[in-house]
């Protein structure tokens, strides 16, 4: 996986899109990267021409002005990158992104999320669930785009699985930490049922925290590092918010199952996660 080769970075012109634009220069110049710039149009790009709707040359025309706003995107943000792969395709967005990435290749994807309105804090953009869900390769990935970019990279939380997906972000959180010089911190949060007179859990939390820390102490011991961990209790995205908060945290790395073929209990928490984080979340 690391160090990454290619980025994708899918673009729609918006603002969350422009302000991540710093986050690709910085990864891109980081791993010397090579940097493909993507942009799906759908049929609504046919009402922007000046062409008759009946027009043969339609198609083309609309796809030969939807190039050419790209153009026009990468060299504003990207001046004198003549290298820069783009593309530009007719289709749903998600679906455009998953067929060049899968023709094309790429060793990671950066996007910022997208939720607007009330739903905002319920739901990622649908084109952000697509890429996370169907993707093989990392995603990067914020929802809190609109303040100062935290680069570079000083601060890197590992939120993980005490399974062999556990193993394997743990591995890749070392290698991004290695590469910036970062300080690098683990975290485990421990889900804990509601404490009722029924269950009684709560009388055994102690034992559980401590069954957690010799999971992980025994990943650390084999992956071969000395890092700090937090075994954590309560609700998933926010304990792994307010452990990026307390470490200052500039990446959070999680999983979601790709490692393994199966989605795993990050996973399950993976949108969450990118909502709460203060920081850019990736995921493998």
């Amino acid at each position: 996986m690391l160090p990454f080769r290619k980025i994708v970075f899918p673009v729609d012109y918006s603002e969350p899109c422009a302000a991540i634009v710093p986050y690709v220069k910085e990864m891109q110049r980081h791993f010397s990267t090579g940097l493909a710039v993507v942009h799906a149009y759908g049929p609504e790009a046919l009402a922007y021409s000046p062409l008759p709707i009946t027009d043969p040359d339609l198609p083309q025309e609309v796809k030969a002005r939807a190039a050419e706003r790209l153009r026009d995107f990468v060299e504003r943000h990207f001046p004198g990158q003549s290298e820069i792969e783009m593309f530009s395709g007719l289709g749903e967005t998600g679906s455009v992104i998953h067929d060049f990435v899968r023709r094309e290749g790429a060793d990671v994807v950066m996007l910022p999320t997208h939720g607007h309105g009330p739903l905002r804090r319920l739901l990622l953009g649908s084109v952000t669930a697509k890429i996370l869900h169907d993707m093989t390769v990392p995603v990067w990935t914020v929802a809190h785009s609109s303040g100062a970019a935290k680069i570079p990279c000083r601060s890197v939380l590992a939120a993980v699985d005490t399974n062999e997906e556990g193993e394997t972000v743990i591995r890749a959180a070392v290698s991004l930490a290695a590469s910036y010089g970062a300080r690098l911190s683990l975290a485990y949060v421990l889900e804990m049922p509601p404490a009722n007179v029924e269950t009684g859990f709560a009388t055994y939390q102690d034992d559980f925290v401590a069954a957690a820390t010799g999971r992980m102490e025994r990943i650390k011991a084999k992956v071969g590092i000395n890092a700090p961990v937090a075994i954590l209790t309560g609700p998933v995205a926010e304990a792994v918010g307010e452990e990026a908060q307390r470490v200052q945290a500039d990446l959070i790395v999680t999983g979601r199952g790709q490692a393994s073929g199966a989605f795993s209990r990050m996973w399950s928490h993976l949108y969450p996660i990118v909502r709460h984080a203060p920081c850019p979340v990736l995921s493998i």
